[in-house]
């Protein structure tokens, strides 16, 4: 008929148990975050993750500033303003956290919420082989998605800036948009509803 104490105390410590289990691992398994940082912080803010030990991936794009003196340079600029990203444990949160120039880790409610490792890995090791540059979220357009190199499989929106192909990659956790120069040999076109996927 009905649960015995003994049953329920059961259940209760299984269950207890398997969920510490799984916080465990949780605690221990490393991932990929977006933190909002201080405006034009981004380059102190990395350079303190360095000094923590907080492995760190800050994406640059260079662009040729003219001073008023008309000389021009070529400055390193961040690729998503106001985000550094971090591959870290729960445990690490806190020390993130305390490092200056850093406002939040970027998550829904007070749960930071992870980045696909893919998305990161393959900025990473693309950044150095295409030309990126900051581009403003997309509302319609083609989208496509890149067949080769190192940014395969990414998905995106296809744009044409003079007689070049770009596809604008959007991380949506934290609604930045970067461009990339591609082949047309390299995109495939998608519809909507496989994008979305």
């Amino acid at each position: 008929m009905g649960i015995s104490e003994t049953q329920v105390q059961e259940q209760f410590l299984t269950g207890g148990a398997s969920k510490f289990e799984l916080t465990a691992l949780s605690v221990d398994c490393q991932a990929w975050f977006a933190v909002f940082t201080h405006s034009h912080h981004e380059k102190k803010v990395s350079h303190g993750f360095l000094q923590q030990r907080i492995e760190n991936f800050l994406p640059l794009y260079s662009q040729i500033h003219r001073w008023t003196n008309r000389r021009s340079v070529m400055v390193q600029l961040p690729l998503f303003p106001n985000y550094v990203f971090v591959r870290i444990d729960r445990r690490q949160r806190g020390q993130v956290l305390q490092v200056p120039g850093v406002l939040a880790i970027v998550g829904r409610g007070y749960e930071p919420t992870p980045l696909p490792d893919f998305e990161i890995e393959s900025l990473r090791s693309g950044l150095h082989l295409r030309k990126f540059e900051p581009h403003p979220t997309p509302v319609v357009g083609t989208h496509v998605r890149i067949q080769a190199g190192p940014l395969e499989g990414m998905d995106g929106v296809l744009l044409r800036k003079k007689n070049n192909l770009r596809v604008v990659l959007t991380v949506p956790l934290i609604n930045k948009s970067v461009a990339v120069e591609v082949d047309a040999a390299d995109i495939e076109t998608i519809s909507r509803h496989h994008a979305g996927a």
